[in-house]
């Protein structure tokens, strides 16, 4: 009886000439853009440059700041209003004022004063801007000094070299830590929006009520329809696989059985909690707004862009009911660290529950009338 219910769904899909589709664009559409737009690194930062000193020393901090991939030099300025007009008309992020006299003072007293000015109405971009700056400045006091000390012929003092390491990511690559949550992402919504979409559109078409006279029974029913979104949602991870490959030469530092293993349960937890929404939908526009209003909070809480733990306590305490973030973090954890099933037992526990609970949702709350 099941092998007669998933043909009938296989074919219900296909029949729809935009579903396969949409199947197979969107994946290649969000791998191909999407981890080059949702990129949390801040760069060509446009910065305006007062110079009341106009110095060889002056010049060489301007030349330093014009070789960084972080700044772009709007303009040089001749004033404070000259430059906060460039940073009113959007023309500039930072405004960098060399005070007269930089290099004299440098000199005879090894104090100079620099004022850097932020525009944060986007607060990321001023923070982040105001740091890289501070780190060239400080990268230039530190050349100044060493020559400052060679040509006075004084001995060196010993210094201590720092040599950083960055586990995991070693090159600092946002693209490494964003397409594995992408991933993620595309199962939710296919996952998650076509179920929630099927069992409403035979209501709104009518033909539920032949199911609903048949000897099919509730749990077989929920299982026919969960089936060809499973293998549907491992179409699209294999596809995303190997986007990430091609694409980015990404490649899961464990077991890529780890992968399919918590894609499994995952994929049950999202079509379930699909067809839960569909049972209670009376009309596809319900539905649809539903399933949506649930996952724009799923992705906002799941730590895609930001870490969970930076957010407050009690949003903190919300996120323990979102599975959307116990799979995001089996994805990072495998393709970054290389864990293994033994390591992620929070997320397997965490994520059988939520697919055992939306699913004996589901059966119970499709109604049935025999």
């Amino acid at each position: 009886m099941i092998k007669y219910l998933i043909e009938k769904e296989f074919k219900y899909l296909f029949r729809n000439p935009f579903l396969p589709k949409i199947i197979v664009v969107f994946p290649i559409m969000i791998m191909l853009v999407f981890p080059w737009a949702a990129n949390m690194e801040i760069k060509n930062i446009n910065i305006s440059i007062i110079d009341h000193d106009h110095s060889s020393y002056s010049q060489r901090l301007v030349h330093k700041i014009e070789a960084s991939s972080y700044f772009i030099l709007s303009d040089i300025s001749n004033s404070n209003d000259e430059a906060m007009k460039s940073i009113e008309s959007g023309k500039s992020d930072i405004i960098l004022e060399i005070e007269p006299g930089f290099e004299k003072n440098l000199i005879r007293e090894g104090v100079a004063h620099i004022m850097l000015s932020a525009n944060a109405v986007n607060s990321t971009k001023g923070i982040l801007g105001n740091v890289y700056l501070v780190g060239i400045m400080q990268d230039y006091a530190s050349e100044l000094r060493g020559e400052w000390m060679q040509s006075s012929g004084k001995n060196i003092l010993p210094t201590i070299n720092l040599v950083t390491q960055n586990r995991f990511n070693p090159h600092l690559d946002y693209k490494v830590f964003m397409v594995p949550a992408l991933m993620v992402i595309l199962l939710t919504m296919l996952c998650g929006f076509l179920p929630a979409l099927n069992i409403v559109g035979e209501k709104e078409k009518g033909t539920i009520e032949q199911m609903n006279v048949s000897p099919v029974g509730k749990f077989a029913f929920i299982i026919s329809k969960l089936i060809p979104y499973w293998i549907i949602g491992f179409f699209v991870l294999n596809v995303c696989l190997g986007l990430a490959v091609i694409l980015y030469g990404l490649t899961p530092a464990g077991n890529l059985l780890t992968v399919y293993f918590f894609s499994v349960i995952y994929i049950l937890v999202v079509s379930g909690l699909g067809l839960v929404i569909s049972n209670h939908s009376t009309t596809l526009q319900q539905a649809m707004f539903v399933m949506f209003f649930f996952m724009i909070i799923m992705i906002l809480m799941s730590g895609l862009f930001t870490p969970v733990s930076s957010m407050p306590q009690w949003a903190q305490n919300i996120t323990i009911f979102n599975p959307l973030k116990y799979f995001i973090q089996v994805m990072r954890m495998v393709y970054l660290k290389g864990s293994s099933i033994s390591q992620l037992t929070t997320q397997f526990v965490a994520l059988t529950s939520f697919a055992l609970f939306f699913n004996i949702w589901a059966v119970i709350s499709y109604r049935k009338s025999s």
